[in-house]
């Protein structure tokens, strides 16, 4: 009876014990995801905002609460324009070390004037304007004109300034007739950033207050076209663009007829991107200047867009174009990041075409006048 009783005692006891562990298990799985399921975000503890002495939790979010509503994607805000100063780093950068060379002498010397030199060269001002520019400087030391090499310097600054003042660097546009709108062409190689320059140069006119209209000319690359349309659909103006390939005089002539006929004051029109050595495609952009002018309106301004890191490139192209086009004035863009700015100088002397825009970076707020005296002042900042 004894033995019977302790093995009695014994099975409640292994009992007891497995209800226990049971029960200890359960208790550890509650609040556990089923299987399959995925984990449920930990709940975000109150942050305390401030809100004059008193202090309001902030109120806890559903994450499993669908709103229904999209999240819109980030808009990058447009960086702040610079100005011409701030960003010719990289042409100033070819003047330092002549600046450098020039104030380290006590005296002007030889090797004064052959940083100059190479300085103006390195920049692409020229062989010819280097030359000339230099020979009048050393007449002046020669004759005790100047003594000091930080006048030298300053001699220089004038005689370069001097070169580029007296343009008249406006854009031509003509007292508005409703019927007959302004016509401005832009012409230039692929690449250049021509369409760009017509976008920006369009919301640049509307923020002032006339009406335009685009004309996609350049019918033979897709892109651009699509480009243009963008730009328009910013500006809020119309456009008006043709099938791929189309003929671009067929294009701006429609776009100067429309622009007529809702009495808009400017149409800008955009060509495609012309290789300087193909005659035959040359000959077809006057076509197209031609063919704009049988209508309504009036071709006031045409603009050759430039790359400013082409260099004497660039001179060889404003030559061409210019002989069938009659270019109006220059666009330079890409001047920021170019240090053959000294191609200004090129264009002026032996084009007599005044440099009308520069572009020194990529908001709209950096196609700006160009200013000579403020942009040689910039190469020669010290």
């Amino acid at each position: 009876m004894g033995i019977e009783f302790f093995f009695l005692i014994l099975a409640v006891f292994v009992v007891a014990f497995g209800i226990g562990v049971v029960l200890l298990n359960r208790r550890k799985s509650v609040g556990q995801p089923a299987p399959g399921r995925p984990t449920p975000p930990p709940a975000r503890p109150p942050v305390a905002q401030s809100e004059g002495d008193t202090l309001v939790a902030e109120p806890e979010v559903d994450s499993e609460v669908d709103s229904g509503v999209e999240d819109e994607p980030a808009v990058e805000e447009e960086p702040p324009a610079g100005t011409l100063r701030e960003r010719l780093a990289k042409a100033r950068s070819t003047f330092a070390g002549a600046i450098a060379g020039v104030l380290g002498r006590s005296a002007i010397t030889d090797e004064s004037f052959d940083d100059l030199e190479e300085a103006l060269l390195r920049a692409d001002v020229g062989v010819a304007i280097a030359d000339e520019l230099l020979s009048g400087l050393r007449v002046k030391v020669a004759n005790k004109e100047i003594t000091e090499p930080s006048d030298l310097l300053d001699a220089l600054q004038a005689e370069m300034t001097k070169r580029l003042v007296g343009s008249d660097r406006s854009l031509n546009f003509e007292p508005f007739e409703p019927g007959n709108p302004n016509v401005w062409m832009f012409v230039g190689v692929n690449g250049v950033g021509k369409t760009t320059t017509i976008g920006k140069l369009a919301k640049q006119q509307v923020d002032s207050g006339r009406s335009v209209l685009l004309a996609a000319g350049d019918t033979f690359r897709a892109a651009a076209a699509e480009q243009l349309a963008a730009w328009a659909e910013r500006s809020d103006v119309d456009i008006v663009r043709g099938a791929d390939g189309a003929d671009p005089s067929s294009v701006i002539f429609d776009g100067v007829e429309k622009a007529a006929a809702n009495k808009v004051e400017l149409v800008m029109a955009d060509t495609a991107g012309r290789l300087h050595t193909k005659s035959n495609l040359m000959d077809e952009l006057g076509k197209v200047r031609r063919v704009a002018e049988m209508g309504a309106g009036t071709v006031t301004e045409t603009l050759l867009v430039i790359d400013a890191t082409t260099g004497q490139n660039g001179l060889t192209q404003a030559r061409e174009f210019g002989e069938v086009t009659n270019v109006t004035g220059v666009v330079l863009t890409k001047l920021d990041g170019s240090a053959k700015g000294g191609i200004v100088f090129a264009i002026e002397t032996e084009l007599a075409i005044p440099v009308k825009l520069v572009g020194i970076g990529e908001t709209i707020g950096d196609l700006i006048d160009f200013d000579p005296e403020e942009f040689v002042s910039a190469l020669f900042e010290r």
